[in-house]
Parts: C-alpha cells; sequence; structure tokens
C-alpha cells in the first residue's frame, strides 16, 4: 500500500540542529528505502514564503503569497512510500529528521482503478 510521509519542520527546532548532518540523514535515508524499493516518489519544497495559496469561493478565486494555515510548523517536503503495511510507513517515519524538529504525517494515498 501507498502511503504520503508529509514533513513539517517547526524552523526554530530545525534552526538548531547542524544543518549539513541533517542533509546527510536525509540523502542516507532516502538512499536506503530506494534501494529497499520502499520508495515511489520523494522531494524537499522551497521555504514557504515562495507558497501562493489558491482559494476559490462563490465563483471567485483569491491568490494569496504564503501556505495555506498559521502554523508553526512548515512543510518542508514529502516522500511517498510503497510498503506492505501501516506499521512500516510509521517505523519509516520515525526515522525521518523532521520527525525530531516537527512532525511526519502518515496518510495513506487513495489509488483509483
Amino acid at each position: 500500500m501507498k502511503y504520503m510521509l508529509l514533513l513539517a519542520d517547526d524552523p526554530e527546532l530545525a534552526a538548531s540542529v547542524d544543518q549539513a548532518e541533517m542533509m546527510q540523514e536525509y540523502f542516507a535515508f532516502s538512499q536506503r528505502i530506494a534501494e529497499s524499493g520502499e520508495m515511489v516518489a520523494g522531494d524537499a519544497l522551497h521555504a514557504n514564503t515562495t507558497a501562493s495559496t489558491v482559494r476559490t469561493r462563490n465563483g471567485s478565486t483569491t491568490v494569496t503569497d504564503g501556505p495555506f494555515a498559521e502554523t508553526k510548523e512548515q512543510i518542508g517536503g514529502v516522500y511517498v512510500v510503497d510498503v506492505p503495511s501501516l506499521d512500516r510507513a510509521l517505523e519509516l517515519a520515525a526515522m525521518i529528521p523532521a520527525s525530531r524538529t516537527g512532525s511526519v504525517e502518515v496518510r495513506p494515498v487513495m489509488e483509483f482503478s
């Protein structure tokens, strides 16, 4: 089953760790799940200051700069994994550095036939 692992970091906590070391951990994790065949996709995102948010209400569309909500944690990337169980997806999520400086949301991917 495919799961999305959505990475959200607390910028203050993330700033308190060695960034080069954290990036090495991300690269090692990515390589590990690629080699195991569990990785479907994964990407990092630019800072939330580069985001645009689109809302359509009553036929009117507005575009605003920035993330969709005021929140302390900021979405920084995503992995999509294909694993046999939710337990394995949760194990992988716990290995991601963002789990120590923010959170990793684990959500099943809906597949349409």
